[in-house]
């Protein structure tokens, strides 16, 4: 179904609410981080627009996680696709699931976010990575905008 004619596109600067105040104290020019790291992957598919982001903690991304995939545990983000027409998806981070992970993989808690955001706006976009194939084209095209921020590939060391 086509969107009525008068359909107009929210404003491509996403909300973020930060629920848990640790998000500031860890990572320095958090909106700023954020907001490029939305700009950039956008930039890599222009058809996703990110409505909000949730910078929050391991518990409320444990019951979004519970309550929408069956899943009661923290994970590291959750997207939520649009609603309805004019409305963008949403990003949910768990604060203390990241700092666990970047600590586990030496990098910092603010390269970590940008790859989470990035993640984001490709699942955002209908990628996944379920299946070998699926997540290595997703995580070469995660490299790519990470490239773009500045930050190193998270994939290399894995590898």
């Amino acid at each position: 179904m086509e969107p009525p004619s008068s359909y107009t596109a929210p404003a491509s600067t996403p909300d973020i609410i930060i629920e848990d105040r640790g998000w500031r104290r860890l990572v320095p020019r958090l909106e700023e981080r954020v907001l490029r790291s939305i700009r950039v992957a956008q930039s890599a598919v222009p058809d996703v627009i990110v409505d909000t982001v949730v910078l929050t903690d391991d518990r409320r991304v444990q019951r979004l996680n519970a309550r929408h995939r069956g899943r009661n545990k923290p994970t590291n983000v959750l997207t939520f696709e649009p609603a309805g027409w004019g409305v963008g998806g949403e990003i949910v981070l768990a604060l203390g699931q990241l700092r666990r992970e970047a600590a586990a993989e030496r990098k910092s808690l603010a390269q970590h976010l940008a790859h989470l955001l990035v993640h984001g706006v490709l699942h955002l976009d209908g990628e996944d990575h379920h299946h070998p194939g699926d997540a290595r084209r997703m995580e070469m095209a995660e490299s790519r905008i990470l490239a773009r921020l500045g930050v190193p590939n998270p994939w290399r060391a894995a590898r």
